[in-house]
């Protein structure tokens, strides 16, 4: 393949990765010809909402950490239409609100939020903004809430590759599933990144957002029978608060 065409199939696929996982207004229509191929790109698609955030936390870090980071965990939620913290919400409420596999995706399906959607959300939440407020006015800051962005949107790869789609419909299955090279490459990207952000410590967080996203992965198979996408926007969020942890402690 000759170079002009690998350049325009790696925008191809950035854009697509940009208008399935945010928000933001893109000029034009994504090719979607690529669609699970392209999955590789979500890591660097990350790099959106987290540099804005690192942007909205700069801008108002004259109010104080906490208030900053809160600022920023907002402007990151707006990026994304918050749909990994509704995925997140959504597989608490299914996982923990049904008896049946049966109910627990049509819980999950269900646009209102239970009690295990609310107190998932908190409690995740209250992790992000706690770590990340730690972080505000350090060096480490940008590189790690940039190297969190993108480490942990590989697992959503990861995830749709090695499982089945849990239900006949939904976006996990009009995706489509990637294949295994699309997720090697995925987190190697991200790796590969957060290594030249933040060192050998990108290692460790890398595992940790690995074990979170098997842990969550074995926990659909036996509560749903695969992978939705709501699962796998709760795999962002939390192996997100893994990475932020690890990184966190292991940089000065």
């Amino acid at each position: 393949m000759a170079p002009r065409d690998i350049l325009h199939r790696i925008s191809g696929d950035l854009r697509l990765a940009l208008g399935l996982l945010t928000r933001l207004p893109l000029p034009g229509a994504p090719d979607m010809g690529r669609g699970a191929a392209a999955a590789w790109a979500w890591p660097l698609a990350g790099l959106a909402p987290g540099g804005l955030m690192v942007l909205a936390v700069w801008a108002a870090s004259g109010l104080g950490e906490g208030l900053a980071a809160a600022l920023g965990l907002a402007v990151a939620a707006m990026a994304t239409g918050a749909m990994h913290e509704d995925g997140l919400a959504d597989t608490a409420d299914g996982f923990w609100g049904g008896w049946t596999v049966e109910r627990r995706l049509e819980i999950m399906k269900d646009s209102r939020i239970g009690t295990y959607g609310v107190l998932a959300l908190i409690l995740s939440l209250l992790a992000r903004w706690s770590l990340v407020a730690g972080l505000v006015g350090s060096d480490a800051f940008a590189p790690v809430v940039l190297s969190a962005a993108m480490l942990s949107r590989g697992p959503m790869v990861g995830l749709m590759a090695w499982m089945e789609p849990a239900r006949p419909g939904g976006l996990s299955r009009a995706v489509g599933r990637p294949p295994l090279s699309a997720a090697w490459l995925g987190g190697g990207v991200a790796l590969l990144l957060a290594l030249l952000l933040c060192g050998g410590a990108a290692i460790w967080a890398a595992l940790a957002a690995v074990v979170v996203a098997v842990a969550l992965g074995r926990v659909a198979q036996a509560k749903v029978g695969g992978q939705t996408g709501d699962v796998l926007g709760a795999s962002q969020q939390l192996s997100e608060i893994a990475v932020l942890a690890v990184l966190s402690s292991a940089l000065p």
